[in-house]
């Protein structure tokens, strides 16, 4: 690492230290490492779907086989994916105390698989499925066996089983956005890790938290924007940098 980025760790391990409560806010960018690409990067899903037809209420309603179809290749990439090391440094930064909350725009499950506790799934997660129809829930293992011949995936009621995450053009789960109001409201510290903010409303999260005088840390690469919110901004993979910056603040 550079001097100048060995710098502005030391910064950002000794603000994180000085935090009264402190929140990491996660997007797509953390998991790359894992092997799931963003979406919208060349080679992501939407270069071969559109979501329009593939991730809307709409679409789950009119063209459910064709959202299974999306659905079955999600699934493969994630349950392929394991934490990295970003994500297993954030779960050390909340195991010795200096982390109390985790809000993601991830649906991977990832932060949970590295250990971490207190994890808000903002836009909700590919472990939780229930039937549109009768509401009922059905575990993930009952997924295991979906094939192209198989989908889409439906309930004794007939209804169509979807994974409890959130389409375009729902609302935020009430419980995962009560959750990130709390955190947001007590927080002083906030570390963005892989997350653009183009996605909203949970792209503002950090703006909030930089708005009430807290301290917002930036682990990106390349320009987002949140250039003009963040106090310290390391601009180099979070798998390389966030377990260095777990070492100096533990």
């Amino acid at each position: 690492m550079s001097a100048a980025l060995d710098e502005q760790l030391e910064r950002a391990a000794g603000a994180l230290r000085r935090a009264s409560r402190a929140m990491a806010f996660t997007g797509a960018g953390i998991s790359v490492a894992s092997g799931i690409p963003d979406f919208r990067s060349p080679g992501g899903l939407w270069s071969r779907y559109d979501p329009d037809e593939v991730a809307t209420l709409q679409a789950l309603r009119t063209n459910p086989r064709g959202v299974w179809e999306f659905l079955l290749e999600a699934k493969d990439v994630f349950g392929k994916a394991e934490p990295n090391p970003a994500h297993k440094a954030l779960a050390k930064l909340s195991e010795c105390g200096l982390l109390d909350e985790i809000v993601t725009q991830n649906i991977d499950g990832l932060h949970q698989a590295a250990g971490s506790p207190g994890v808000i799934e903002y836009h909700g997660g590919l472990r939780r499925f229930r039937c549109m129809s009768c509401a009922r829930e059905h575990p993930p293992e009952e997924a295991a066996g979906l094939t192209l011949e198989t989908i889409p995936w439906r309930c004794s009621c007939g209804g169509v089983v979807r994974p409890d995450i959130v389409f375009f053009g729902e609302g935020i789960p009430p419980d995962a956005a009560r959750a990130a109001d709390e955190a947001v409201a007590a927080a002083d510290f906030c570390l963005v890790v892989g997350a653009s903010g183009e996605v909203q409303p949970a792209g503002l999260i950090p703006s909030r938290i930089k708005a009430k005088g807290g301290v917002v840390v930036e682990v990106n690469l390349g320009p987002t924007s949140y250039d003009r919110v963040s106090d310290i901004r390391l601009d180099a993979p979070a798998q390389e940098v966030l377990p260095r910056l777990a070492e100096l603040a533990c």
